[in-house]
């Protein structure tokens, strides 16, 4: 019988040229001052150019929030929120890669002062209020824009999630001319990022269902099809619709259907090595596809012939290794200045990330986490 929840944005927004309508949308949820929320790589390549021009033309005030940097701490989230409360802004827009969108979307929540951050860590445990929000991606990889989830660095150096509905905005808005200058590299790993939020809904232990899996296939035959010729030909506007699309509809899988040990290894990578996520997920997705192939035999079986037909005798950890490599990704862990030595701490701290690793098709302990590492390495 079937027996589950599913839960995405309110509304979504697919064309190009898309983020010119940020004004008439915001305007449709009654604010009248927003807190633009990006990063200072977005705002000087004029990114937001047609999102402030649609604002302007609608009436609405802008205060920007430029702050954001990779893998998001505390003090930026708190940063925002103070921002937010000294503008009296009455809505917030992030336009960004998944750390600006994050931001935003905890900015939204925390803004009105009902909770703190440091409470809400954790599965449903934000509750709300929050203002009014919109998000524009920048990146086709995090799937951040439909997502209820939001990712911090704490003061301790840990990576933690708040997952809650009230994250869930009221527009995401996927406009590809905003992903058309992303160079090459970023293109490849975040394109494989979205790739495993696909192929880890598919095989989410615990919330797995129906709707999740229809998104996350037809993710991975968009992104597949794509994801070679966006890094080749990155002005191919139809190829970066596809990939975006890809990914918003693999962030609306993983949503419902959670991630499991490839995000739980890469965590410790990104938060101690500043390695980007999608790299991270690309580093140790092989070794964590091997590890569960076991009992994700037939899953596996159907992704490879969505995703790689041509080689029907190879694993899919081998051929996603491959294509890593075709499309200029080095995955090893020595490439971003990680050794043995480092690796047991790595261990330790994957094993952390319980909410994630109770979804994983196959149960795993630190010895198992050691060894992917190790053959990462």
């Amino acid at each position: 019988m079937l027996d589950f929840t599913f839960q995405t944005a309110r509304s979504l927004l697919c064309a190009p040229g898309a983020s010119a309508r940020i004004g008439e949308l915001t305007a449709n949820l009654h604010c009248r001052h927003v807190l633009l929320v990006c990063d200072p790589g977005v705002l000087g390549a004029g990114l937001p150019d047609r999102a402030l021009a649609g604002l302007a033309a609608a009436g609405i005030a802008v205060t920007g929030f430029t702050d954001v940097r990779a893998d998001p701490p505390e003090e930026i989230v708190e940063a925002g929120v103070a921002a937010a409360r000294a503008a009296g802004v009455d809505g917030i827009v992030g336009l960004g890669g998944g750390s600006s969108l994050d931001v935003a979307k905890l900015v939204a929540l925390l803004a009105p002062g009902t909770e703190r951050l440091d409470d809400i860590y954790g599965v449903g445990l934000a509750k709300g209020p929050r203002l009014p929000l919109i998000l524009a991606p920048t990146t086709a990889g995090t799937g951040s824009e439909v997502t209820p989830i939001a990712i911090v660095t704490t003061r301790s150096g840990e990576k933690r999630g708040v997952v809650s509905p009230p994250l869930l905005p009221d527009w995401a808005v996927l406009d590809a001319d905003l992903t058309l200058k992303l160079p090459p590299h970023v293109s490849a790993a975040t394109g494989i990022d979205a790739m495993v939020h696909a192929v880890e809904a598919i095989t989410s232990k615990r919330l797995r269902n129906p709707v999740s899996d229809a998104l996350a296939r037809e993710a991975l035959r968009l992104i597949g099809a794509n994801i070679r010729t966006v890094c080749r030909d990155g002005a191919n506007r139809w190829a970066r619709e596809a990939m975006l699309l890809g990914s918003a509809l693999a962030g609306m899988a993983f949503a419902n259907a959670p991630v499991a040990a490839v995000h739980a290894l890469a965590y410790p990578v990104g938060a101690r090595f500043h390695v980007p996520h999608g790299l991270s997920n690309a580093m140790v997705l092989p070794g964590v596809l091997a590890f569960n192939a076991p009992a994700a035999a037939a899953d596996y079986a159907d992704i490879a012939q969505i995703l790689f037909p041509e080689h029907p005798g190879r694993s899919l950890g081998e051929s996603f290794a491959a294509l890593a490599a075709e499309i200029g990704l080095d995955i090893r862990l020595r490439s971003a200045g990680i050794t043995e030595a480092d690796l047991p701490a790595l261990a330790e701290d994957a094993m952390r990330q319980t909410r994630l690793l109770v979804n994983n098709p196959r149960e795993m302990s630190e010895a198992d986490a050691l060894a992917i590492y190790r053959a990462a390495l």
